[in-house]
């Protein structure tokens, strides 16, 4: 058995087109990114017959692990070795599981003992048996989609923000969860033991599950945050391939849940329902890579904002309550027409060409190696002019002033409209600022300035 199961993850990371070549042609492979290309073997190898549906303390769940910790040591996650391994009882049988942890350590010496968790189930259904003919056949629940997509998804983020560490003040960990499907044990072994003693420095987790459809949109759960929506809200003013809609109701419920039940603020990323979930029909030829591409670059910057903001709240305080907008100013989403800057109600096109047109990374910032995302707030009026900015969540005093200026020295847009009458909305963009590595050298949304 465990000869058989060295072979098999031998063959997965030796030769990974091969194992997907017996769900693809080798031409369809020639346009493909490689980001694609990593997706698509990840998730053939994740859903391939050999792993026989990855159910909960099989040698399938375990050959996905071995998969998962060794490909995340190759993108230069450092993989906490203990404490991984436990058991649940399965009715009158006890099984054995596991979980991966991965750490990336944030820079930040003040906030890199801070954490936020990006977790995919690793498990599925396995495998049964029904009567044909007279004959018994085996039928496998490959879970492809459910959930190999999440964690190729999970893999490659993983190199992404490693490629990127030098950016992220907070460290991240990279969590397979077993037996997932099992009442989510292993999201529950890892709260309440494996890391039990620095559970309360988790200030957000990522759930991943479930990524493979992007036709369907992405959508994102948060049990109805606040500061997790105020991110899908200022993602919303950059120039991304995607944009997450929030979902008030809760898709499909994961391990997730088991970090909400301990007040640790939760998303869920995922494309939703599908009638092939919990069937043997999720293979490997319902996933949309392409999409899972687009997917990545979302939640690439989504988790990058929590990395480096500040430290999401479970509840609103009573402050935050008090500061609720007046009455009088809608939400951005919420009016018949929404304001236009140059002609365009995609905020987008108010960051790239007035925002970065003009922001200047202040020269302080620049000889201290001062970056990160400053969110703004402000109000667009009935005259179309921009009022009441304010940073929601700085950086340093020097970026957030800046932002501040070159927000409040926007030119008037077109007004709202709510109900055949001009409205007051309120607006929220994420104004980043990234310093590259090239000495003399800094950039303003991925744009490098001499």
């Amino acid at each position: 058995m465990m000869h058989r199961r060295i072979l098999a993850l031998t063959a997965a990371l030796m030769m990974a087109t091969g194992l997907g070549a017996q769900y693809r042609t080798p031409l369809e492979d020639l346009d493909d990114s490689e980001s694609v290309r990593s997706l698509k073997e990840h998730v053939a190898y994740l859903s391939g017959a050999q792993l026989e549906g990855r159910k909960a303390g099989s040698e399938g769940e375990q050959m996905a692990a071995d998969y998962l910790a060794q490909k995340l040591k190759e993108y230069g996650i450092d993989i906490l070795p203990t404490g991984n391994e436990f058991k649940i009882a399965a009715g009158e049988d006890t099984l054995t599981s596991r979980n991966v942890m991965g750490l990336l350590e944030g820079w930040d010496k003040s906030l890199n003992q801070r954490y936020i968790v990006v977790g995919a189930r690793m498990d599925n259904l396995g495998m049964d048996y029904l009567t044909v003919d007279g004959e018994r056949v085996s039928r496998t629940y490959y879970g492809a989609n459910g959930n190999a997509s999440g964690m190729a998804m999970l893999l490659e983020l993983a190199q992404k923000l490693s490629y990127s560490r030098t950016l992220l003040r907070r460290s991240i960990l990279f969590v397979g969860f077993g037996a997932s499907c099992e009442s989510f044990a292993g999201a529950w072994y890892f709260l309440n033991r494996a890391f039990a003693q620095d559970a309360g420095n988790i200030d957000a987790m990522v759930n991943l599950d479930m990524l493979g459809l992007g036709e369907n949109g992405l959508q994102a759960y948060t049990s109805s945050n606040r500061d997790l929506n105020l991110i899908v809200q200022a993602l919303q003013g950059e120039l991304l391939p995607i944009q997450a809609q929030i979902t008030p109701q809760e898709p499909y419920p994961g391990d997730h849940v088991v970090f909400y039940e301990k007040e640790i603020p939760s998303i869920l990323f995922t494309t939703g329902r599908y009638p092939e979930h919990n069937t043997a029909r999720d293979s490997y030829s319902l996933l949309d890579f392409e999409g899972m591409e687009r997917e990545l670059e979302y939640i690439y910057s989504y988790v990058q904002h929590l990395a480096n903001g500040q430290r999401p709240q479970f509840r609103e305080s009573k402050e935050d309550a008090s500061s609720d907008k007046p009455v009088g100013i809608y939400a951005y989403s919420d009016v018949d027409v929404k304001p236009m800057f140059l002609n365009s109600p995609d905020p987008r096109t108010f960051m790239e060409k007035w925002v970065y047109q003009y922001l200047r990374y202040p020269q302080y910032a620049i000889e201290n190696g001062i970056q990160g995302r400053v969110m703004v707030d402000f109000v667009i009026d009935e005259k179309g002019e921009v009022k009441e900015v304010k940073v929601s969540r700085g950086v340093h005093e020097v970026l957030d002033q800046e932002a501040v200026r070159v927000v409040s020295a926007s030119p008037k847009w077109r007004p709202a409209r709510h109900r055949g009458k001009k409205a007051k909305v309120a607006l929220t963009v994420a104004v980043e600022f990234q310093l590259k590595k090239d000495k003399g050298k800094f950039g303003i949304n991925g744009k490098t300035i001499n």
